[in-house]
């Protein structure tokens, strides 16, 4: 089994308390997230016991009932071991977002014209943003910020324009009449301004500086987070995630 297609282990310690923040089982969000799979025909990869697997579509949600349709081809070796198994593990991604939900009661139905594979809607997604998959290079005024104190000299201040933004870390425009970083330190207490609803405050650890090719402008910081406060990261991954729906709205 391919690694991307394979389920994340949210089980090893006996509990998911760890996964809550990627963890969205509020029914509204939930559904909306399994009408995409649906609406964009995107693979979804059903995984069950002994090695079972098989790539399908999600055909059709029905709320009311609380039931999925896949698409099922009867002639597949898989299908059969599925429907024995009675419970998958299923994957999907969307751009770069990776989304993972248990199946149970898995049944096949047959159509006059086809046979769809049915099962009970989850009641969790999880979301994982792949690290480094994708960055957010904001354009415009309404730039992201990083607010901090210059770590060789606590009494300046900084607000830094932010050059790209992913869920591993950002990128800083220092200018050069700033004194210079040097790359290894950490910057603690430095506030993220993304948008008026994603703020949050964490430590930066710098790890690269790179002189930008536009002249006068200033040198790139290129930053990890070091420590995601509570609710930050999924604030984050939603946040590049209404990104690139942006951009794909833009390019139609």
């Amino acid at each position: 089994m391919f690694q991307d297609t394979r389920p994340a282990d949210l089980d090893a310690g006996g509990t998911i308390d760890r996964w809550a923040e990627f963890r969205v089982d509020h029914p509204r969000e939930l559904q909306a997230l399994l009408r995409q799979l649906c609406d964009g025909s995107v693979p979804v990869h059903l995984n069950a016991p002994e090695g079972i697997g098989l790539t399908t579509t999600l055909w059709s949600l029905d709320a009311a009932s609380g039931r999925l349709s896949f698409s099922a081809d009867e002639g597949h070796p898989s299908l059969q071991g599925l429907v024995d198994a009675d419970e998958a593990v299923a994957v999907a991604y969307l751009d770069s977002v990776k989304l993972q939900f248990e199946l149970q009661g898995l049944l096949l139905v047959h159509g006059p014209r086809a046979c769809a594979l049915q099962a009970q809607m989850p009641r969790v997604v999880y979301r994982f943003q792949r690290r480094g998959a994708y960055r957010v290079r904001p354009q415009g005024r309404a730039a992201p910020t990083a607010r901090l104190r210059h770590p060789s000299i606590p009494e300046m201040s900084l607000a830094l324009r932010l050059l790209d933004v992913s869920v591993g870390g950002c990128a800083m425009l220092l200018p050069h009449d700033v004194p210079p970083m040097e790359p290894g330190i950490r910057i603690a207490d430095v506030q993220i301004e993304l948008d008026l609803e994603t703020r949050f405050t964490l430590a930066l650890a710098l790890r690269h500086v790179t002189a930008l090719p536009s002249d006068g402008q200033g040198v790139r910081l290129g930053c990890e987070w070091a420590t995601l406060p509570p609710g930050a990261e999924r604030m984050l991954q939603r946040w590049i995630d209404l990104a690139q729906r942006r951009r794909r709205l833009m390019s139609l």
